[in-house]
């Protein structure tokens, strides 16, 4: 039986995978480019028109290059038994949702969705085998 812990965010993905008695660890990075956009510039001439920042643009790119980072993500715990999934802030559930939608099978798989703070790599793999009775 293959379980697998997943702790993500946006920059990178800690996976641990215990299958018959053995222990085995990886990282996926996200390759997402984070945008900080600044304001408008104004123009030189004294009231002059202000350029306008296009948020949309942004957000449509990092949605794409999530997509792609949950793709890699899925590529490798596709034929997971059971999955526990933690991370700190908006990424692990955006996963989750993602995966109700478009992979339902797998969705069923996770057994635990939970939002955890920064923690070390031990900590991780204590709370996967914690969470995935092992």
């Amino acid at each position: 039986m293959k379980k697998i812990g997943i702790w993500m965010d946006k920059q990178k993905c800690d996976l641990v995978v215990f299958e018959n008695e053995s222990e085995r660890s990886s990282t996926i990075a996200s390759q997402l480019e984070f945008f900080n956009p600044k304001g408008g510039a104004r123009s030189k001439t004294k009231w002059g028109p202000q350029d306008v920042v296009q948020d949309s643009k942004y957000l449509e790119r990092e949605k794409h290059q999530l997509r792609r980072y949950f793709e890699n993500i899925i590529a490798f715990i596709e034929d997971a038994d059971q999955i526990a999934l933690f991370g700190p802030a908006e990424a692990a559930d955006k996963f989750y949702r993602d995966l109700k939608e478009n992979n339902p099978k797998l969705a069923k798989k996770i057994k635990s969705n939970e939002r955890v703070d920064s923690m070390t790599h031990n900590q991780f793999k204590a709370l996967a085998r914690k969470t995935l009775k092992i």
